[in-house]
């Protein structure tokens, strides 16, 4: 969503950093175009004004000139404030679910997705917080809205609170409070009805319910796509009912975020979560900084370690090292590392949280490598035998011709599987032998059996560092080591790999 606004402002640092001083004027065109990227984005114009100011009053001080690199310094006083921008000035922490049954009230207009969030966000609560969590709908409105809720409470295996037709949403919600308290929850959530604009009835039922159940959290659910109209719907909201929190749907569209970055200025509620996309576990806690330095180039090493330690299973993970530490990589191995290559959001997922990696995402697509390349490779390490995966050596020209065959490719592109195959376990042995015990043993007791490490207990600037020295550019088609994935790089030769045909 906020491609197109990283695309402007990291062309205009990239000409700042190239200065060894910066002029007063230097910056004021420089900010200029800020100013006009964010007002492409969507971003409301007196936040962009603000905004502008705050960074040309900071920009403009001694600490700048006095510094070794002025570009950097002004591409980190942008990035302050655009935390700023997003964050506010208080914290919100977490959820208030502390006295149990604490209830959950989702308001918002029709068609901004509050029935999947409020799913999105029981799952969220149930896998992560253990939480025992009931949902209810109070769509009376809507055809079939408290059945939709029904069936999305199967799917991720939370209850619902059963339908009684002819009630309406005080009632509803009534029945709700006392079933949280007998049933013993922790949470019970109520998904309001929506309109599709802000009139007199809907605010009022939502006042009603409000004073019913007196919620710990009044969660307002907007469409990111909507861009400032969200932000006028959040302030009226407010004013009405009073919100504690916004949740942005839609975040992974090809809107232009305006309304992410305007939210907090002007209404002066945190943005709590924000919705990624249609699966139920597409959901993600807003964290300012990360947005930030996803929007500035500079990457989301965090996210990245913690999407890893998602998908990759701890014992799974032990495995592998064990493995790669006697220099045991065979075909599996590598199905194993495309596979979790995939599931953290393919080649440009991966590289999109890596510093100052956004650009070269777009050099990887242009060069034809994209996630289809992958997914060829792992059809065709499947179409070859159990004996042949474990001992690539033992292909034969004939065996190469029907493998290649049954995956649909060419036996030129099973040739340069095999080769990235070789070069992957040569540097898996290197890495087994390295250093004191071998690199792969440290990391082994670095994961102390948990899978992947703690992103919190880690330095950043060092993960940031490690992760800028694993990828230098794109020098003979390499690509950069990517962390979470057993530690490999990919070798060169994959330039060629995915021509689209």
């Amino acid at each position: 969503m906020f491609e197109n606004l990283s695309d402007r402002l990291s062309g205009v640092f990239d000409r700042l950093t190239k200065q060894g001083a910066l002029s007063e004027d230097d910056v004021k065109t420089a900010l200029r175009e800020v100013r006009v990227a964010l007002l492409e984005a969507d971003v409301s114009l007196p936040v962009a004004r603000d905004f502008v100011k705050a960074v040309q009053d900071k920009a403009t001080g001694q600490a700048v000139t006095k510094s070794v690199t002025p570009g950097q310094q002004v591409v980190k006083i942008v990035h302050d404030e655009l935390v700023h921008v997003l964050s506010g000035d208080t914290d919100p922490g977490k959820l208030k679910i502390d006295n149990a049954p604490a209830p959950i009230l989702m308001v918002g207009l029709q068609g901004s997705g509050k029935t999947t969030t409020t799913a999105k966000l029981a799952k969220r609560l149930k896998e992560r917080d253990g939480k025992r969590v009931l949902m209810a709908s109070l769509d009376v409105n809507r055809p079939a809205a408290m059945e939709q809720l029904q069936i999305l409470g199967a799917q991720i295996g939370v209850d619902t609170l059963p339908i009684v037709k002819g009630e309406d949403p005080v009632q509803i919600a009534k029945r709700a409070k006392t079933q949280a308290s007998l049933g013993g929850y922790d949470v019970y959530m109520l998904d309001t009805a929506g309109r599709l604009h802000i009139d007199q009835e809907l605010i009022q039922q939502a006042a009603d319910v409000r004073d019913v159940v007196n919620p710990r959290e009044t969660l307002l659910v907007v469409d990111g796509l909507t861009g400032q109209v969200a932000v006028e719907v959040a302030t009226e909201f407010d004013d009405k009912i009073g919100v504690s929190g916004v949740v942005l749907t839609r975040m992974d569209g090809d809107g232009r975020g305006g309304a992410a970055l305007s939210m907090r200025a002007v209404t002066g509620k945190p943005i709590r979560f924000v919705g990624l996309g249609e699966k139920m576990d597409a959901i993600e806690t807003f964290e300012p900084e990360r947005i930030a330095g996803r929007i500035l180039g500079m990457g989301d090493i965090v996210a990245l370690v913690e999407k890893a330690q998602q998908t990759l299973e701890a014992e799974q993970a032990e495995r592998m090292m064990k493995r790669f530490s006697k220099g045991q990589f065979n075909m599996n191995d590598m199905r194993d590392q495309l596979d979790q290559m995939l599931k953290m959001g393919g080649m440009e997922g991966v590289m999109g949280m890596l510093p100052g990696m956004g650009k070269m995402a777009k050099q990887v697509q242009e060069a034809g490598f994209d996630d289809s390349a992958i997914k060829h490779q792992i059809a065709m390490i499947q179409s070859m035998t159990k004996r042949e995966r474990a001992n690539p050596g033992l292909l034969q020209a004939s065996r190469k011709k029907r493998i290649a065959a049954g995956s649909g490719m060419e036996v030129s592109d099973l040739n340069k599987l095999i080769k990235m195959h070789r070069q992957m376990a040569d540097m898996m042995k290197k890495m087994g032998k390295m250093g004191k015990g071998g690199m792969l043993k440290q990391a082994m007791k670095a994961m102390g059996g948990k899978g992947m490490p703690d992103p919190s207990t880690m330095d950043p600037k060092a993960l940031e560092a490690a992760a800028k020295q694993m990828g230098g550019g794109l020098p003979g088609g390499k690509m950069p080591g990517l962390p979470g994935l057993g530690g490999s790089a990919l070798p060169p030769g994959l330039s060629g790999f995915g021509k689209k045909k």
